[in-house]
């Protein structure tokens, strides 16, 4: 899956988007997942499948829960609100992860 453009989630803090996803995760360099409407970060899952995992590119913004087998890369500059648990590693380059709020 590629988010090639701004991706807006609106919903209010009760709602729950799962993306499952069996390929990878690629998320284009300077775009944002914005949440819209009260919607959290801590109710956005991701679960990916495929072998290279996600890469959030060079100062996108990501927000939610990534859950992959494989590795996530955050490109230089990189934001995200959320977490990730990935069965390989993690990679950062100059980058802000907050963990999202309970």
């Amino acid at each position: 899956m590629s988010i090639a453009s701004d991706l807006t989630l609106n919903g209010s803090a009760t709602d729950v988007w799962i993306f499952q996803i069996s390929g990878n995760l690629t998320q284009a360099a300077a775009t944002n997942v914005i949440l819209t409407g009260g919607a959290l970060a801590k109710n956005v899952f991701w679960q990916i499948g495929g072998g290279a995992g996600a890469a959030i590119g060079t100062t996108a913004h990501f927000e939610g829960i990534i859950i992959t087998g494989s590795a996530v890369t955050l490109g230089t500059g990189a934001s995200a609100n959320g977490r990730f648990f990935t069965g390989t590693n993690v990679t950062l380059d100059g980058n802000t992860v907050t963990r999202p709020g309970s």
